[in-house]
């Protein structure tokens, strides 16, 4: 079996058998086959595509490249959650923490940034000292003790998949229905949770532009996770407006503490409030209106910002930036954006704004890149907002102050202001179980 033959059969549009794919995968793993070729591959994929059976082949081989985590211990509490990837999506380190503190355990791989998306590690690693790498014993104690650990992908959980991932960053082949539901599923399959909550992006900042890419790469996702067993729902979700006001790293997490501590954007609360009681429905089998009060609650009470600040122990960090945010990584230069005209935002290009955020160190342009966890925006003024000349729109965080020109003028041909108000937009457009 030569791998060249396998490109040129995806190329012509025909489907890879079981046989084909699992060598394929394995010889990858391996490294007898290299990143030329497994680049080519993916973007054959791109653009021929994987029907189901090939989809599914392909998310067991990844799964099985490697280790797999034995959940068991913790019996049916044991759940994760995903997001296909967006432009200020921190909402992992809040569903996480609450999710925890009401009894369920939440063992969750998760990925660097990826495109113009921030990665939850990165986030993570914007806490000094907090460590993504742990071994299984470790992984498991976490969970145990904290009830939430989120590790990167370790060179023996879904090795297939960690080689790739990083691949399709830099070779413009993220936006793959198949290559997008394996990767997620095959990760989340490994990770050992009986329960998996999906947060499929919908929009501008989102790898599936509309509601019916979305809803078929939920079905997708969600048909892969109920064949291994797994209680599965995928909540579409709206990312033509990045999610918050904060897009980067450590800008992210400081939004994120805030809104434990009962301040923040109300969509991402309601987002965060959404995902949080769907995975405990599934875990506890509660109604959704009992594990919605429960998490409100929750919040309310400081119990999940607590929960967060141990959690950030547990993995090695220190918790005394959560507590006084002021110590997060902070940039050299700050640059305030002003608004040329008067009106109301009409419509956002998150995408955009997501790249603008990498130009000022807080993504990677080239795989291995380092990422500066004090860059990043914090926008002023989103979709639906009345705007007037000279007011601020945004704040750019970098220290890279060559950088600053091209970002601004990136975020303001990001934004579009119109002279009527825009009808409201709609956060969650629905559920797939």
């Amino acid at each position: 079996m030569r791998m060249t033959d396998l490109i040129e059969t995806k190329k012509a549009g025909q489907a890879l058998t079981e046989g084909e794919i699992r060598w394929m995968i394995r010889g990858y793993t391996d490294g007898d086959i290299p990143d030329y070729q497994m680049a080519a591959m993916a973007m054959a994929i791109c653009w021929r595509g994987m029907d189901g059976d090939e989809t599914a082949v392909l998310t067991d081989a990844m799964l099985h490249s490697g280790d797999t985590v034995d959940l068991s211990a913790f019996g049916p509490l044991t759940v994760d959650k995903h997001s296909t990837g967006g432009v200020g999506d921190k909402t992992t380190l809040i569903v996480a923490p609450v999710v925890a503190s009401l009894g369920g355990r939440l063992a969750k791989m998760s990925g660097r940034g990826l495109g113009h998306t921030g990665g939850t590690i990165d986030k993570l690693e914007s806490i000094p000292g907090f460590r993504t790498e742990l071994s299984a014993e470790e992984f498991l104690r976490v969970v145990e003790e904290v009830g939430v650990a989120v590790i990167g992908q370790t060179g023996n959980l879904c090795p297939a998949d960690k080689k790739l991932y990083a691949l399709r960053d830099v070779t413009g082949t993220v936006g793959s229905l198949p290559l997008i539901a394996s990767s997620i599923m095959s990760k989340k399959l490994a990770a050992g949770a009986k329960s998996i909550v999906l947060d499929v992006k919908i929009g501008s900042g989102a790898f599936m532009k509309t509601e019916a890419e979305g809803r078929r790469l939920a079905e997708t996702m969600v048909a892969l996770g109920r064949g291994h067993g797994r209680n599965t729902a995928a909540l579409l979700t709206n990312m033509d407006v990045p999610l918050g006001h904060a897009v980067g790293n450590a800008l992210e997490v400081r939004e994120a503490a805030e809104l434990l501590q009962g301040k923040g954007d109300s969509d991402l609360k309601t987002l965060c409030v959404a995902l949080s009681a769907t995975l405990l429905s599934l875990c506890h089998g509660w109604s959704r209106e009992e594990a919605e009060a429960r998490v409100l609650d929750c919040i309310a009470s400081g119990a999940a910002f607590e929960t967060l600040c141990r959690w950030a122990e547990a993995q090695g960090g220190d918790s005394s930036v959560l507590r006084d945010l002021s110590l997060l990584p902070q940039a050299a230069h700050v640059r305030p954006i002003y608004a040329d005209r008067s009106g109301w935002i009409t419509h956002m290009d998150a995408k955009q704004i997501g790249e603008a955020s990498v130009v000022l160190g807080a993504g990677r342009v080239k795989k291995g890149d380092p990422i500066d966890h004090a860059a990043g925006i914090v926008l002023a003024k989103k979709t639906g907002d009345a705007v007037s000349t000279g007011d601020v729109l945004a704040w750019l965080h970098t220290n890279q102050p060559d950088a600053l020109d091209a970002a601004g003028q990136q975020v303001l041909s990001a934004l579009t202001v119109g002279e009527e108000q825009p009808a409201p937009q709609t956060l969650i457009y629905g559920i797939v179980r």
